[in-house]
C-alpha cells in the first residue's frame, strides 16, 4: 500500500493537515486508514520507542510519524471526505434536479396526458384505473403489432402529439435514479458533517501545530453546513412532488417503477414511429418508380 504513494512523508502529513486534495488520490488515503486501523502494531511500535530507531524498517517508520499526528485516523477520514465531497454534493444536485424535472414535465405535460387517455379508450388493452393505465403501457411497450397500431391511430388522428416525447426531457435520466440511493447518500453528508464537527471539536487541544488544520475545518464544515441547506430543500421538494405524482397511483407502485415504465414506452412508440416513417418513405419510393416505369412504357 505504501509504495503506491510517491510522496515524500513530510509532505504527505503537510497534505493531509491542509486538507489540500490534489496532493492524494482517494485510494491512498484510504490505504492510509487501514494502516492506522491496526492497533496492535501501533502499541508494539510505542513500545519499542526507546530502542534504535535505525532497526526500523519503512513501514515502522512511517507509523511512527503517523502516530505524532494527534487522532490521525479521524484527521484521515475528514481528508477523504473532502477529496470526494465536491462530486458527492454535485451527484445529488443533478440527481434531486432531475426528479424535480422530470414529475413536473410528466405532470404538466397535456399531450401525454392525452396520449393516455387515448390508451384508456382501447379495449384490447382493458380497464381505465390507473393501475391499468400502467399495464397498457407495458403491453404496447412489449407487443410490435399493438405499438404500431397504436402509432398509426395517433398519427391519422392526432398528429399533434407525435412528438410528446419532447415534453419529457428528463425523464430518461429520472428513470434511471433510485429514491432509495438518494436518501442514502443524504444520510452519509449527514453522518459526514457529524464527523468533521466531532473532530473539529476534539481538534481544540491538538497544539499550536494544528491551529491551520482547525482553521480549515472550520471552513469546511461552514460549506458543508451551506451545501446540506440548499441540498434539504432540494430534497423536501424532490419527495414532495415525486409523492404527489405516485399517490394517484396503488401503495405498491414506486416512483422507479413508474418512470421506468414511461421511459420504455417512450422508446418504443419513437422507434414504431420510426418505423412506420421507413415504411412510408419506402412504398412511396415504390409506387414513384412504379409511375416513372409506366410513364416511360407509355412514352415508348
Amino acid at each position: 500500500m505504501l509504495s503506491k504513494i510517491k510522496i515524500p512523508l513530510p509532505d504527505m502529513l503537510n497534505a493531509v493537515l491542509d486538507l489540500d486534495s490534489s496532493a492524494l488520490i482517494i485510494d491512498q488515503i484510504k490505504n492510509l486508514i487501514k494502516i492506522c486501523r491496526s492497533k496492535e502494531e501501533m502499541d508494539m511500535l510505542r513500545n519499542s520507542a526507546g530502542g534504535d530507531k535505525e532497526m526500523l524498517g519503512k513501514f515502522e517508520e512511517i507509523f511512527g510519524e503517523l502516530m505524532k499526528v494527534p487522532r490521525i485516523e479521524p484527521k484521515l477520514r475528514v481528508f477523504a471526505f473532502k477529496v470526494d465531497y465536491s462530486s458527492r454534493v454535485r451527484d445529488l444536485r443533478i440527481w434531486l434536479n432531475t426528479i424535480i424535472a422530470a414529475t413536473k414535465e410528466i405532470m404538466g405535460s397535456v399531450k401525454l396526458l392525452r396520449i393516455m387517455q387515448t390508451i384508456s379508450t382501447l379495449e384490447i388493452l382493458g380497464g381505465s384505473d390507473v393501475e391499468c393505465e400502467l399495464d397498457s403501457l407495458v403491453k404496447l411497450s412489449d407487443n410490435v403489432v399493438l405499438m404500431h397500431d397504436f402509432c398509426k391511430l395517433v398519427g391519422e388522428k392526432m398528429p399533434e402529439l407525435l412528438d410528446f416525447g419532447n415534453d419529457l426531457v428528463h425523464l430518461e435520466a429520472a428513470s434511471k435514479i433510485e429514491l432509495n440511493a438518494v436518501a442514502e447518500n443524504m444520510q452519509q453528508l449527514y453522518d459526514i458533517e457529524r464527523e468533521v464537527d466531532d473532530e473539529f471539536i476534539a481538534s481544540e487541544n491538538d497544539g499550536a501545530n494544528f491551529v491551520g488544520f482547525r482553521n480549515m475545518l472550520y471552513d469546511f464544515l461552514g460549506r458543508i453546513d451551506a451545501d446540506a441547506q440548499l441540498l434539504n430543500i432540494l430534497y423536501s421538494e424532490a419527495g414532495r412532488i415525486a409523492d404527489s405524482y405516485i399517490s394517484e397511483y396503488p401503495a405498491h407502485v414506486s416512483f422507479e417503477e413508474v418512470t421506468n415504465i414511461l421511459t420504455r414506452f417512450v422508446e418504443t412508440f419513437y422507434k414504431s414511429r420510426e418505423e412506420i416513417e421507413r415504411q412510408a418513405e419506402a412504398e412511396r419510393e415504390m409506387l414513384e418508380n412504379e409511375t416513372m416505369n409506366i410513364n416511360q412504357n407509355g412514352n415508348l
